[in-house]
This record gives C-alpha cells, structure tokens and sequence, in this order.
C-alpha cells in the first residue's frame, strides 16, 4: 500500500494536467474492472458492472500548483496560483515542471506579514531571460517536488490531497470482491480549481448515489482551531462543508455501516473547503451525495500527513457500500 502511495504522490499532476497519474492508476485497475475509460475532461473512469443501484464514487487526480506568468530579464519566473496556496508555506520550497526542470521559491524584501504571491518568484538557476525561455516558457505548470517519507504508521508527502483518496479507490477495487450495484469509480480531474471533473463525470453516468473520496483537516496540533477529527481516529464521515450538506440518508448509511462492520470513524464538520460532493449533488435534478474523508495534517502544503490506519477503515467503508443493499435509495 504505501509504495503505491508512493508512486501515485510523487507523480507530477496539477488541475488540467492529470494524464501522467490517470494513465497510472489506469495500468492499475484495468484488469479488476469490465470497464476503464477517459472521458472528454479527462475523467478516468472503472466500471464495475452491475444490476443494482448506480453507485458513483469520486477522488481527484489533480494536486495545487503554480502556472508562469512572466519571465525577468534575470531569469526569474513570476507565477501564480493553481489551486489554494499560502504564501508563508512557499519560501524555500522546490518546484519541478513537466519537462523536470527544478526552481526554488524565493521573495522580495519585505514583511512576511505582507508576503503575497506577487512579490515571490521562482529560480531556476537561469542567468538570463533567453537561458530561462530555453528551459520553461509562460504557461507552463509546476507541481511541488518533495519526495514521500514513511513515519510508520503515518506518510507525510505532498499531494496526498487527493492522490490517498485515489489510492483508497484502487486498493477497494482490487479487493471486492463481488457487488450487485454499477459501480463507477471516477478518478477526477481540475478539483482544486472548481470541482470541475465531477461535475462532467456525475453528469454522465447520473448516478443513484455519490460518494467523494478527499482528505479533510484535524483540529489535534497545538492549539489547532477547534475540530473534531484527529489523526488515527478512523475514517471520517462528513456532516457539511462549504460545498455540501451531506444527504442525511448517505450519512446515516455511512455510519450504520461503520457500526456494522466495526470500521473505526469519526464525523467531520469542515467550515470551509469542499470536496468532489459539492459536484455531484447539484447534478441534473440532484444526487444524494456525501463524502469519506481521510483526516490529514498540514493540508495544501508539501508536507501533508495522514495515518495509515484511517486510510485502511476508508478502505473498508468503501468495501462496506458497495456489499450493502442500498434498499434506502
């Protein structure tokens, strides 16, 4: 499990451009489905089929980034945000570009009170604007390159949010065994810029019933804001969030399940933030919809953190729908 977390984090994938880790996870999971194909937004999509309920469950693909927007006469690369980006977690930080190209993240002078993504730029060891336009051009996206370290039973990496929610998919996959229900398992694009794979993907297979995959934050560092969900306590079942009101039958099945089949959880009230589940309950005349969130330390930086004993019970409540009836929808 973790080095297919391993190789699914440290690939490059920022919104827009996902096909580096959809071809991956494709090579994966194809054998274990009767379907596996790659819609017109770049969705990944595994069927497994079935005469039941059409059951729709969601991870991104895609990780934060940065995208050029000028190149100095030095050789320094201004950019922007793809995605959510704090400044202060930026300085210092290493970036690397489709091509392999590395930069640091470095600032003008300045108050850090005052630091903005405006007065930051990326070094790449250029001397000049035409040895830096040799290298990388305007346009071009940069995912941040940190490699992933095992603590035992926690992972710290970046892009963990979502690459742990797709890892949950294919490691369900592999592992059912059998389900009455049409199952989709949809590994989407461009989430950190609008939800927007979900909404294309929900869309088109119209399901009875979605379920996001996606980390979600803890409220267990020293003096955290307050929130109920900590590393190591199980799986979380989310409540609300920016994007979505969790279906209360979706809720309610997702805890009764946990109870069920004695799968550790945890419920999640996240008050801003949102998930491929803000997507996919507003599509066509709405889904019932909610979310299995992974709790993770550290989230949008390139350290995130998660337990591998919430990822296993995220795992097993994945498991635990798609064996269950599904009488109430």
């Amino acid at each position: 499990m973790k080095s297919l977390i391993k190789d699914l984090v440290e690939s490059y994938g920022p919104a827009g451009f996902e096909t580096e880790i959809t071809d991956k996870i494709a090579g994966l999971v194809k054998e274990y489905v009767d379907e596996c194909y790659v819609d017109t937004l770049g969705n990944l999509i595994a069927r497994k089929k079935g005469t039941g309920k059409k059951v729709m469950f969601s991870a991104h693909t895609d990780e934060i980034g940065v995208v050029i927007t000028y190149i100095d006469e030095d050789g320094f690369l201004r950019f922007s945000n793809v995605g959510g980006l704090n400044p202060l977690t930026l300085l210092g930080n290493r970036v690397r570009f489709a091509n392999g190209v590395i930069g640091v993240i470095g600032r003008e002078k300045g108050e850090l009170k005052d630091l903005s993504i405006d007065k930051m730029y990326i070094d790449i060891g250029a001397e000049s604007q035409e040895e830096a336009q040799a290298k990388v051009s305007i346009g071009d996206f940069a995912v941040f390159h940190r490699e992933f370290a095992d603590l035992g039973n926690r992972i710290v990496a970046k892009s963990l949010d979502d690459r742990i929610g797709c890892a949950v998919l294919i490691e369900a996959i592999r592992r059912l065994d059998q389900s009455e229900h049409d199952l989709y398992f949809v590994f989407s694009t461009q989430e950190e810029v609008g939800l927007r794979g979900a909404r294309t993907a929900a869309y088109g297979i119209n399901p009875d019933l979605g379920i996001a995959l996606d980390v979600t934050r803890t409220g267990d560092t020293p003096e955290a804001p307050r929130m109920d969900v900590s590393l190591g306590k199980g799986t979380a079942i989310k409540v609300k969030d920016s994007s979505v009101i969790a279906h209360p039958k979706v809720k309610n099945l997702m805890i009764r399940l946990a109870q069920e089949n004695n799968i550790k959880y945890q419920l999640e009230v996240l008050e801003a933030g949102g998930t491929d589940a803000g997507a996919i309950h507003l599509t066509r005349d709405g889904v019932p919809s909610g979310t299995i969130s992974i709790p993770c330390r550290y989230v949008h930086t390139v350290s995130e953190m998660v337990d591998m004993r919430d990822v296993e019970n995220s795992i097993d409540l994945v498991l635990a729908i798609c064996r269950d009836s599904l009488s109430e929808f």
